[in-house]
């Protein structure tokens, strides 16, 4: 008799493993939609898919800048510890080729007669009074852009273009940090799955009205997806059962996570290059060319000072200025392979990894959760919806082929 009612209604023990199939896969997808595609597929504007993160690239990468200038780096701290002197002996090598490089320019196209006729001595001096004075006038380049950097460098700019005009890099950082968090939504799927099925089951045995599986799918694919991304980031203080403490998970990683996130951030964003590139061409870079010429001016001074020749030479206002000018267009040529120099000492100084870490895993709960929830926080319904929508989908899929 036992065996005969198995043999009879062993179709509805397939309930509860199709209920944990598609909470798993409903979850799957539903993580899947909120990263790719990176560009929008379909017809636009409404009739298609864009992943939420990507469809939100320039808002994302707003939040990520705040985040870390709210609560990990103020970058006027970190440029304090480039020491002036220290960069310009790094660029040293290119200073002095750049130094002579300008006075060879500047002597062939504004007195190219003068200059072949001067001795040699006369040459080597005026060389060497330039080798000297333009570092002088680059370390106090420097100074005055260390003290003064919000002015000179838009870091917000900076981070925004780069993960909007690189998503793969923007769902990266997500998705590493949150990897585990991931994993965890789509088992759960699973898990939730199978518990909800087995009450489906009891209920279908007795109860059986076409809409019932189609609307437990809907509840399935919403509640799994709602349970599992309350349960990634609450409680955010831990509570304590006896032994047992009970926290969100990611909460649980902060250590692990912050220490992922800093290299992502300083060893893909926050890169020397990327940090100087903007400084020296980015949006802010105008103020940046101004000072540079003043600065360069005042080498083109120093060095006239320095040599009775130069001074008969530039006499005239008008040739004056345009010697200026070519000094500060050559330094400028050079100025890309310049500062390549001091990559790698900017690098030691700014030290972001290990502050942004460090500050990261001091933070309290509550600041810490934000790393991650914005990719949920708005955009939270989508992702249950989206798992509602699958259930469902499969539960009318699951009583047509079932009953």
């Amino acid at each position: 008799m036992g065996m005969d009612f198995l043999i009879e209604n062993w179709v509805y023990g397939l309930i509860p493993l199709i209920s944990a199939l598609v909470g798993w896969t409903t979850n799957i997808l539903a993580l899947r939609m909120t990263f790719y595609p990176l560009e929008f597929r379909g017809i636009p504007p409404y009739l298609g898919w864009q992943g939420i993160i990507p469809s939100k690239a320039g808002v994302m990468a707003g939040k990520a800048v705040d985040m870390i200038t709210k609560n990990l780096v103020q970058i006027e701290d970190q440029f304090a510890n480039i020491d002036s002197h220290r960069v310009v002996e790094e660029m040293a090598p290119e200073l002095e080729r750049v130094s002579n490089r300008i006075i060879e320019e500047v002597m062939h196209t504004q007195a190219q007669t003068l200059w072949l006729k001067l001795p040699n001595a006369v040459k080597q001096q005026l060389f060497e009074s330039v080798k000297e004075d333009l570092p002088i006038t680059v370390e106090e380049l420097m100074k005055e852009i260390n003290l003064n950097i919000s002015e000179f460098f838009d870091l917000r700019g900076m981070v925004v273009s780069t993960l909007v005009s690189d998503k793969e890099l923007l769902n990266n950082i997500f998705l590493k940090c949150g990897a585990k968090e991931f994993k965890f939504i789509e088992r759960s799927g699973a898990y939730f799955g199978l518990l909800f099925g087995l009450i489906q089951m009891l209920v279908w045995y007795f109860f059986q009205p076409w809409w019932f599986l189609p609307l437990a799918g809907v509840a399935v694919g919403w509640i799994t997806n709602w349970l599992a991304l309350k349960l990634i980031f609450k409680p955010q203080e831990p509570w304590r059962i006896g032994n047992i403490h009970i926290q969100g998970l990611f909460i649980k990683r902060q250590k692990e996570v912050s220490a992922e996130y800093a290299t992502i951030i300083a060893g893909q964003i926050l890169t020397s290059p990327r940090i100087f590139d903007n400084i020296f061409f980015g949006s802010k870079s105008g103020a940046v060319s101004k000072l540079i010429k003043k600065h360069i001016t005042k080498t083109v001074d120093m060095a006239a000072g320095s040599s009775k020749e130069l001074i008969q030479l530039i006499t005239g206002t008008k040739k004056y200025k345009i010697i200026k000018n070519i000094a500060y267009s050559s330094f400028m040529e050079d100025l890309r392979i310049i500062i390549s120099r001091i990559f790698n000492y900017a690098e030691e100084a700014l030290d972001l990894e290990n502050t942004l870490r460090e500050k990261m895993q001091a933070l309290p709960p509550w600041e810490f959760v934000g790393f991650l929830h914005p990719i949920f926080e708005e955009d939270e319904w989508k992702l249950i919806t989206v798992g509602a929508i699958l259930g469902g989908l499969a539960g009318l899929a699951q009583l047509y082929l079932l009953f």
